[in-house]
């Protein structure tokens, strides 16, 4: 189902946690009119007081936009909300915002068109106060026709990043995403445990650790023209830095953390990418060669 060319879109926002109320305020602020709905109704109470219209159910919701945008904790909370609604999405452009696997959001879209709507999948890639403002950006995936024809309403959130006509990219971007960042959180505070241990505070340790963190992508990009290119070509020279080098790092961190009590899941995971890697005989590699068993852990 593909909706008709609108250089505007009558918008509705379902959920209003912080991300759901972040893009009813920016929209709000632009001046378009937008009807909410949440499960928990006095969430509704901040926004509806800024000028958004409160719709008694999520029927009503629907019925009130061509464009509407799904902010929950789930692909779940979709289905459990929208099933009692399902004939009224008929010509109507669901936007789910709303954090899932790839497969859940492949299988939304086609649930979507076998109910006459279009589906976009997004991914926001900001926090809920940067929502709106110009650091802010969204990756979809789905009918690039789809996008067209809400993009004017969809860049007030944030610039659209489109990625493909398969409902599952955005959400697959989406997790990668939060993969380095999630990741880097824990060895960040895994550091500041190892810090804490010598009396170093957090406050003095933090300021330390982030600087390092800050570099990771300079360091990354050092000597690449296109970074991720070598990888592309399975190419993993090993001049600057080796497995044999950065595996015997991670053991270090491993003992260390032994030696101190702190937990060792993130620092085993770590070390275990260089050992497989050096196990098959790949140790004058660079680093990046550990991609082979993360690839194919078998």
């Amino acid at each position: 189902m593909t909706p008709s060319h609108r250089t505007t879109s009558t918008v509705a926002v379902i959920g209003l946690g912080p991300m759901g109320r972040a893009m009813t305020r920016a929209l709000l602020a632009a001046g378009r009119p937008v009807t909410v709905w949440n499960r928990t109704a006095h969430r509704a109470d901040g926004v509806v007081a800024d000028g958004a219209r409160r719709a008694a159910t999520a029927r009503e919701a629907v019925e009130a936009g061509d464009l509407v945008i799904l902010s929950l904790t789930d692909y779940r909370a979709m289905y459990d909300i929208l099933d009692g609604a399902t004939d009224a999405l008929t010509g109507k452009t669901l936007a789910n915002l709303s954090s899932d696997t790839p497969d859940r959001s492949r299988e939304a879209a086609a649930w979507a068109a076998g109910h006459g709507a279009a589906f976009l999948t997004g991914g926001v890639m900001v926090p809920a106060p940067m929502v709106g403002t110009p650091s802010a950006h969204v990756y979809y995936s789905g009918s690039a026709q789809v996008l067209e024809s809400h993009r004017e309403t969809l860049t007030l959130l944030g610039a659209p990043k489109y990625l493909g006509e398969d409902p599952g990219l955005a959400q697959m971007m989406y997790q990668a995403h939060l993969a380095v960042f999630l990741t880097t959180l824990s060895a960040l505070l895994h550091a500041t445990a190892m810090l804490g241990s010598a009396g170093m505070t957090a406050r003095e340790a933090l300021p330390e650790l982030l600087a390092a963190a800050d570099s990771i992508g300079a360091i990354v990009r050092a000597g690449e023209e296109h970074p991720g290119a070598a990888l592309d070509e399975g190419r993993h020279p090993g001049d600057l830095s080796t497995v044999t080098m950065m595996g015997a790092t991670a053991d270090h961190i491993v003992e260390t953390s032994r030696t101190l009590g702190l937990d060792l899941a993130l620092p085993l995971a770590v070390q275990s990418h260089y050992r497989r890697a050096i196990e098959a005989g790949h140790g004058g590699d660079n680093w990046t060669r550990v991609i082979d068993g993360i690839r194919d852990p078998r």
